[in-house]
């Protein structure tokens, strides 16, 4: 159910189980793991579908899925790459789901995608790396919309905010990511890995 596709230094990773709206099992997250054994220069996070990731399944929340440290042994791998990682999200991004996307380094969004974290309602904690991972994009207040009072974010307000970096037509969305990483690709090995530990 995850779709990985490597083109030189690019790797593009797909969910694809969109009959669940890409809702993310134990096994998914494990392969996007092993997915990231060998770190490209360029990492594109996409969807298959008009939903980027509801999350849990939500049979494997109930079971531990909700609160095992696979979540953030998954977003932290993603933060600790030294190229550029890209999130294209497909459409909306929900949950847990949502640290894959803060822990990359720039998001793209469709139009109508909606963000929202909905831990308060359900009665869990945030992934550990999340909450500073998202003040750091969108400072303390509005942190405190999404996770404790339960906002739902639309695609033209989290760009306002800074929670997406830019808003693309779905024909658009892959071929923009690409082109985000077309400098880093032509670059000589670890050049990129060199500019992101100067922006800290």
């Amino acid at each position: 159910m995850i779709g990985v596709a490597r083109e030189g230094g690019l790797l593009l990773l797909t969910l694809q189980r969109p009959d669940k709206a890409n809702a993310l099992s134990r096994a998914m997250l494990s392969d996007l793991l092993v997915a990231l054994d060998d770190p490209p220069q360029v990492l594109i996070l996409t969807g298959e579908g008009r939903v980027f990731s509801a999350g849990a399944d939500l049979d494997e929340a109930r079971a531990g899925l909700a609160t095992d440290p696979i979540w953030d042994q998954l977003s932290n791998r993603i933060a600790s790459l030294p190229g550029l990682t890209i999130a294209a999200l497909n459409g909306t991004l929900a949950g847990g789901a949502m640290g894959m996307a803060l822990a990359c380094d720039l998001r793209l969004a469709v139009p109508g995608a909606k963000f929202f974290y909905p831990v308060m309602r359900l009665g869990y904690l945030p992934q550990p790396a999340d909450p500073a991972r998202l003040v750091a994009l969108i400072g303390p207040a509005r942190a405190k919309l999404i996770l404790m009072a339960g906002a739902k974010i639309e695609a033209e307000e989290a760009l306002a905010w800074g929670l997406i970096d830019r808003i693309c037509a779905p024909e658009d969305l892959l071929a923009t990511a690409r082109a985000l990483g077309t400098d880093v690709l032509a670059a000589k090995p670890g050049h990129a890995g060199a500019i992101k530990r100067l922006i800290g």
